[in-house]
């Protein structure tokens, strides 16, 4: 019991200090989805074959709105894939405001988000230039559709008129995602043992920016919180961070899934999701090595 109540005061403790950036980073999210969604969702539709740039720039915005967004504008094909894995790519949930409320992870952040959009403007790149001639006609994108046939919202409903409101409201419900995780995760540490857990984890060698990638993939703010989370406690590289933000297109996927009608391009998009997730996770831990 006294292990549980310590455990219990250093982790409301800690999740407490991050509420006031929390609200911050909220309320300037909620301010600008509210202010200025239809201007964004007009700057993403019209991309075209270079939408890769706005759509990485757009994916940045820490909410899952934009890939839902994305999501319904490739079901109607009125983007192309490219600008889909850009956004995709670039999204990061709930991480950045999770990092924001934490001062010491600023200059992490920074770089986290210059990998990211540039990672996913490459991507977006490959896909919609090099790799167009290859690709099959109806996977490609972007030629049919128009943006005001597509209801971009059914899956993201906000309040419309109170924007402290609703930025409160998040700040609740990540507070509890992360206060409910570091008492977790602080009975495990504590119950196994911090180095027996750290070892756990530093076996998958190789093998954890695969893994964090497969965790990005759940369609739920959850996920990126844990990966944050696990980062932050020192359980899991800044690589495998990497590979697990850029799959976590929050429900990004879960929209696709419902709003696109062929299964074998949903599954070859959440494939190909993974597979650069975790290609950029691998590879920036294979630099680390050669240069460390």
């Amino acid at each position: 019991m006294e292990l549980f109540l310590d455990v219990l005061g250093e982790s409301l403790v800690d999740t407490a200090k991050m509420l006031p950036f929390l609200f911050l980073a909220y309320l300037l999210i909620e301010y600008i989805e509210h202010r200025h969604g239809e201007r964004i969702e007009a700057l993403l539709a019209g991309g075209g074959r270079w939408g890769a740039v706005p759509g990485a720039l757009l994916g940045c915005v820490p909410q899952c709105g934009f890939s839902a967004i994305a999501s319904n504008f490739y079901a109607s094909r009125v983007i192309t894939l490219g600008t889909l894995m850009a956004v995709y790519l670039a999204t990061s949930d709930e991480a950045i405001p999770l990092l924001v409320s934490m001062p010491a992870y600023w200059d992490k952040l920074v770089v986290l988000m210059v990998i990211k959009v540039v990672y996913a403007v490459i991507v977006g790149f490959v896909l919609d230039f090099v790799l167009r001639g290859i690709l099959p006609k109806g996977l490609r994108g972007g030629y049919t559709g128009h943006a005001d046939e597509v209801d971009c919202h059914e899956e993201h409903n906000d309040e419309e008129g109170n924007e402290r409101q609703a930025a409160l409201r998040h700040t609740l419900e990540i507070f509890v995602f992360i206060f409910a995780f570091s008492l977790v995760f602080g009975l495990i540490v504590e119950g196994v043992g911090e180095d027996v857990f750290a070892d756990l984890l530093g076996r998958m060698g190789f093998f954890q920016p695969v893994v964090a990638a497969l965790v990005g993939l759940i369609p739920n703010c959850a996920a990126s919180v844990l990966l944050t989370q696990l980062y932050v406690e020192g359980a899991l590289r800044f690589s495998s961070l990497v590979a697990g933000l850029c799959t976590g297109a929050g429900v990004g996927l879960a929209v696709l899934w419902r709003a696109n009608p062929s299964w074998k391009q949903n599954l070859f998009i959440t494939g190909l999701t993974w597979a650069a997730g975790a290609f950029v996770g691998v590879a920036m831990q294979v630099i680390v090595a050669v240069f460390a």
